[in-house]
């Protein structure tokens, strides 16, 4: 998902946006600092998380588990299937959802992440190769695989801990480029009309197209900040003076097509 930098003002604007969801995550580590919660509503971005599941479906073994780094979350996860597999994930390789993968906003992909169930101390371990979710109350979007392994795939969503693994330095996974989005929309003169408006107070704005299998939608991303804590400043500007329910998203390196 790409870039963007930004100038603080508020300004009212009151448009139909998608509904997103607040994440409600709990920071345990003293490090990273709590994350923003979701986005607006309209029509209806689905979330990643089907029912849908082959019985033939494989069990993926968890990789070897790394000592954790420091940086902790804990919130609810969901999982997504089909009709996500075999669709381009956002680092641009292929989601395979018999592999042990995983969806989160602002982690940086490539990052190995434990995963704990807390309601029943299972946990399982994955790389950050997607953005999401983009629903209420939800930290992390699992894969079947890593889903099964948690035994989460039954209950659809629940209580988790996240854990970075490995040798990571824990000021890169707060540092980088982010942006906040503010709105999604199936109709593209709607979000041009919201970029219009919010361009007099705040800048750099970009709509985002993304080609969901429930149809195409427009998303309204505000600012390029460096920095997750400034941008969970933005965040709370946006939700504060303009009323927009907001969601923080890393600015990753990868181009994303349909970028205005």
């Amino acid at each position: 998902m790409t870039p963007p930098r930004l100038h603080l003002f508020a300004l009212a604007g009151s448009f139909a946006l998608l509904s997103v969801g607040c994440a409600s995550k709990r920071h345990v580590s003293a490090t990273p600092p709590a994350q923003p919660s979701p986005t607006p509503s309209s029509t209806s971005e689905s979330a990643k998380s089907s029912t849908n599941v082959p019985p033939s479906a494989k069990h993926s073994k968890t990789p070897p588990a790394s000592a954790p780094v420091g940086y902790t979350e804990e919130g609810n996860a969901s999982w997504y299937g089909n009709p996500f597999n075999g669709r381009r994930a956002s680092n641009g390789e292929i989601y395979d959802m018999y592999k042990l993968t995983a969806a989160h906003r602002t982690l940086p992909f490539e990052t190995m992440v434990r995963v704990t169930n807390l309601s029943n101390g299972k946990s399982t371990t994955v790389r950050i190769t997607d953005r999401g979710p983009f629903v209420d109350n939800r930290i992390i979007d699992l894969s079947l695989a890593a889903a099964r392994e948690i035994e989460s795939v039954g209950p659809g969503v629940v209580p988790v801990r996240l854990e970075v693994l490995g040798n990571v330095d824990i000021a890169a996974i707060t540092s980088g480029f982010f942006t906040v989005q503010v709105g999604a929309f199936r109709d593209h003169a709607n979000a041009e009309r919201l970029r219009d408006r919010l361009s007099v107070s705040y800048s750099p704005i970009f709509i985002q197209q993304y080609d969901s299998p429930e149809g195409t939608f427009y998303r309204l991303r505000v600012g390029k900040v460096s920095g997750e804590d400034a941008a969970k400043d933005l965040a709370e500007q946006l939700r504060t003076k303009e009323g927009f329910t907001t969601l923080v998203f890393r600015l990753d390196d990868v181009t994303p097509t349909g970028v205005n």
